[in-house]
């Protein structure tokens, strides 16, 4: 790549205010290294672990990167997050809603106790606490004169998941609430979109693909694969990009065509 390339590359998002929820490891690491790579200043939040926010924060290229701490389940850590960022990069142009859990509590083994404590959970923090982000940083935008919001969801919320069913429903939630969204805010010059990944290779789902499951979850795709936390970023630096408006309210699936709709 010649010089001129990469300086064009980088300069796709020179001077936007980037945040990413969930931005430590994984997907939203690689959302985090794409934008800083191509010229954002980026903050990233986490819940518990300061060494891998720590750790993304030391990678990612350029200057002015930031870590945040908080709770995503709690409505007055978002806010104060939300704040904190504003006010220490004087503005905030863009937002990506990935955090999220995935808890197992299959009906026939789950008590009813613990099936109450996985749907609290699962809905506090995959749909709840989203919600909560885009009302903090719309409000804001509104102000500002415009946004992105972009929210990552899941094959689930489509095919439904038998195992994890507040996991499909927090999903497929996020996903109304997102298009609900692109509809009230797009006269306020803010853009919603969403990213529907099915299975991504990172330490969250490596004892699945490394294990007996490994063959049969790559086989779900025809390209006998899943997908590189990369790829999903590709996506989100898509629907963030000048020209990518009239695409607002739409959900890509990235799924390996593991699963289809229409």
């Amino acid at each position: 790549m010649s010089a001129r390339e990469q300086k064009e590359i980088r300069s796709e998002f020179d001077c936007k205010h980037v945040f990413v929820t969930g931005g430590s490891r994984g997907i939203g690491r690689a959302i985090a290294n794409a934008f800083a790579d191509r010229g954002a200043r980026v903050a990233i939040l986490f819940r518990t672990n300061i060494a891998a926010a720590n750790e993304t924060l030391a990678e990612l290229s350029g200057k002015g990167h930031i870590i945040v701490q908080a709770d995503i389940t709690k409505p007055d850590e978002v806010a104060t997050a939300v704040s904190s960022v504003i006010e220490q990069f004087g503005g905030l142009d863009i937002v990506v809603n990935n955090a999220g859990i995935g808890i197992s509590h299959p009906l026939e083994s789950t008590s009813y106790d613990d099936w109450q404590t996985a749907w609290r959970q699962t809905i506090d923090t995959n749909l709840h606490g989203p919600a909560n982000v885009c009302f903090c940083v719309a409000r804001h935008m509104i102000e500002s004169g415009g946004g992105r919001i972009v929210n990552v969801t899941s094959r689930g919320a489509f095919r439904g998941e038998p195992t994890k069913p507040a996991y499909g429903a927090s999903k497929a939630g996020l996903n109304s609430l997102s298009q609900s969204l692109a509809v009230a805010l797009a006269p306020h010059n803010i853009f919603l979109g969403v990213v529907a990944p099915g299975f991504v290779n990172t330490e969250l789902t490596a004892d699945r693909l490394e294990g007996k499951e490994g063959d049969e979850i790559r086989a779900q795709s025809p390209l006998n694969r899943v997908a590189e936390p990369e790829e999903v970023a590709h996506a989100v630096l898509f629907l963030c990009s000048d020209g990518s408006e009239f695409s607002t309210g739409t959900i890509i699936d990235l799924n390996g065509a593991s699963y289809l709709r229409s």
